[in-house]
C-alpha cells in the first residue's frame, strides 16, 4: 500500500497541476513555491477523513458552513462569513480535484476577499491534504498548498496562507479533543 501511494503521489501532483492549468488559469506561469504544514492530530484516520470530506465534518472545524461533494469537480466551498453576500463568503467556486479514500484529498483554492484583484483574476491555486494513520487514535495530516503563480503580486496571499494553514490545523486538532 505504501509503495502504491509513493508511486501514485508524483503522478497525482502532476495531474492536479494539469487540471489547475485549465481554462481559468491560462497564461499564468506557475512557480515551484509551496506551503507544507504537517501535524499529528488526536483523531482516528476514519474521523479525520470524515472531517475533511463531508459537509458535517467540515463544519466541526473549518468555517461557518460549506458546500462539499466528494467527487472530482464537486464543490469544495468553505463559507467563513455567512453575513457576507454570495461571492465573498469564502471559497466559492472551489472544486474537488481528486481523492484517494482515507489517504488524500485535493481541491482548488481561491484567495480571501481582501485580495480582491487576485480573487477576481479567476486563478485558483490548489491544496492537497494527505492523511496517514499513526495509531488507532492519531492521524498525521499534511496540507500542501501549491500552484502559486510566479508573479510577485501573489506574495501577500502566499504569506497569508503560510499563517492561515497553521490556524486550520489548530482548529482541526481542537475539534478532535471533544
Amino acid at each position: 500500500m505504501k509503495l502504491k501511494l509513493v508511486l501514485l503521489l508524483p503522478a497525482l501532483f502532476f495531474a492536479v497541476a494539469v487540471l489547475a492549468q485549465g481554462p481559468l488559469n491560462k497564461g499564468m506561469k506557475v512557480s515551484d513555491k509551496k506551503i507544507v504544514k504537517t501535524k499529528t492530530i488526536n483523531c482516528s484516520l476514519d474521523t479525520a477523513w470524515w472531517k475533511w470530506t463531508t459537509h458535517e465534518g467540515l463544519k466541526t472545524f473549518f468555517g461557518e458552513d460549506n458546500m462539499m461533494k466528494l467527487e472530482p469537480g464537486g464543490p469544495f466551498e468553505i463559507y467563513f462569513s455567512m453575513k457576507e453576500h454570495p461571492g465573498v463568503r469564502g471559497s466559492e467556486g472551489c472544486k474537488v480535484l481528486s481523492y484517494l479514500p482515507k489517504e488524500m484529498l485535493s481541491f482548488s483554492w481561491n484567495t480571501p476577499p481582501k485580495f480582491d484583484k487576485l480573487r477576481n483574476s479567476g486563478y485558483h491555486t490548489w491544496v492537497v491534504v494527505t492523511l496517514k494513520k499513526v495509531n488507532d487514535n492519531q492521524t498525521e495530516v499534511t496540507i500542501t498548498h501549491l500552484g502559486w503563480p510566479e508573479s510577485e503580486q501573489w506574495t501577500p496571499a502566499y504569506d497569508y496562507f503560510t499563517v492561515a494553514w497553521d490556524k486550520v490545523m489548530e482548529w482541526l486538532d481542537k475539534s478532535c479533543m471533544h
